[in-house]
């Protein structure tokens, strides 16, 4: 299954690097600890065991000196091996500028210009801990940033607000819990409506209405956001953004379908346009698939094995292939001898998008949407057992 989010946890960490993305990166500590992607262990003379260079203890001193220490560690000439050991390197700086930052507080007040520096690295230091899994770190970050909100530097309060509001979207989603969605999606929509051209924020309200999509009761919920979302999108001079916000068009289409209507088009593999006329009177699955996609493969068996059962009665299958080749397609269609019409569009732009995918905002895969003989959608989750728990009640009174 292809989902840009999934539920929860990866969720939240989805959430977490739009936060690192919205974090003003000038200054970062990413941005100033020089780490080379790829190197000869010999070039780290002085490394430890595991190949990390020594940081060694924080020193006593003033907050100038200590401003020296953690300047001087940022600009540690790495070379590490692998991503991991870059990773860990990386962590052990941020916690040392933590450190360091929490003694440079203790000793200054309020107005003075080296407090502010020290708030923005440990703001950015919890932010690139977090984003390295650091359970700890993800739980500070957004109660150190609460008190950065109301504070004098302008820029460091308006990027304290912006973790806020990840940690608040973040709480949400983890706690499986739309208590505060609203409230959030407000917040995410007064940015948008000052920076409609701002990428990092759009990416971030996008993550959070597909998130809201996927957890349990969250269909009403997401309409809310992609409605909302979508109508600052469609104002925004950026053209990405802009069609972000006619994807979220589709997305509030499909989320309204059951009760509704459900439009099926498309070119049949032999070229034809799709007459959706031919499903009048039948109960239809319309599947959104794709021969690379696993989940939809292993779906397939117990589809067929619904087709073969129920098709004389009246069932018939649809397939929205999201192939870009259709050499391969059919190949594997004659393969695994699938008796069912397969809609196939040559691709344009985006490989794996098809027009009726779009057109109903499809961004995983399998989609799988079951309608009635009255041509209206029935259900938007039939996978598994369900797809039979379904049929076996639409075909009771079927001899």
């Amino acid at each position: 299954m292809f989902f840009p989010m999934a539920r929860s946890r990866r969720a939240g960490q989805a959430l977490l690097c739009a936060a690192g993305i919205i974090l003003a990166t000038g200054g970062s500590l990413s941005a100033q600890v020089v780490v080379d992607d790829i190197a000869d262990p010999t070039a780290t003379k002085k490394a430890e065991a595991n190949g990390i260079p020594e940081i060694g203890e924080v020193p006593d001193g003033t907050p100038e000196e200590l401003i020296a220490f953690i300047e001087k560690l940022h600009k540690t000439n790495f070379k590490p091996t692998s991503r991991q050991q870059a990773e860990a390197f990386l962590g052990k700086v941020a916690k040392t500028s933590v450190t360091v930052a929490d003694k440079i507080l203790d000793q200054t007040g309020p107005k003075d210009e080296v407090r502010a520096r020290a708030s923005r690295m440990k703001l950015q230091s919890l932010t690139l801990l977090a984003r390295l899994g650091d359970r700890e770190a993800e739980a500070t970050l957004g109660e150190f940033a609460e008190t950065l909100v109301g504070g004098d530097d302008q820029e460091l309060a308006t990027e304290a607000r912006q973790i806020v509001l990840v940690s608040d979207a973040q709480k949400i989603l983890k706690n499986q819990d739309l208590t505060g969605a609203e409230a959030v999606v407000k917040r995410i929509s007064e940015l948008l409506e000052k920076d409609p051209d701002d990428g990092a924020i759009a990416q971030f309200a996008m993550q959070f209405a597909g998130a809201l999509e996927h957890m349990p009761g969250g269909s009403e919920a997401a309409g809310a956001a992609y409605a909302t979302f979508g109508g600052a999108f469609v104002k925004s001079s950026n053209p990405q953004i802009k069609a972000m916000g006619e994807g979220m068009a589709g997305m509030l289409r499909r989320l309204a379908l059951v009760g509704n209507e459900m439009e099926i088009s498309g070119t049949n593999l032999d070229g034809q346009p799709f007459d959706q006329k031919t499903l009048a009177g039948k109960v239809v699955l319309v599947d959104f698939w794709a021969t690379w996609c696993g989940p939809c493969i292993a779906e397939m068996p117990n589809v067929l094995a619904a087709y073969e059962k129920y098709h004389d009665k009246g069932f018939e299958v649809v397939g929205i292939s999201l192939d870009t080749d259709r050499d391969a397609l059919e190949a594997f269609l004659k393969e695994r001898e699938i008796p069912w019409t397969i809609l196939f569009e040559t691709p344009e732009g985006q490989g794996w998008q098809h027009p009726l995918a779009a057109y109903y905002g499809i961004t995983g895969i399998p989609t799988v949407i079951l309608v009635g003989r009255d041509g209206k959608v029935v259900s938007m989750d039939v996978r598994g057992e369900k797809l039979g728990e379904e049929l076996a009640k639409l075909f009771k009174d079927a001899k």
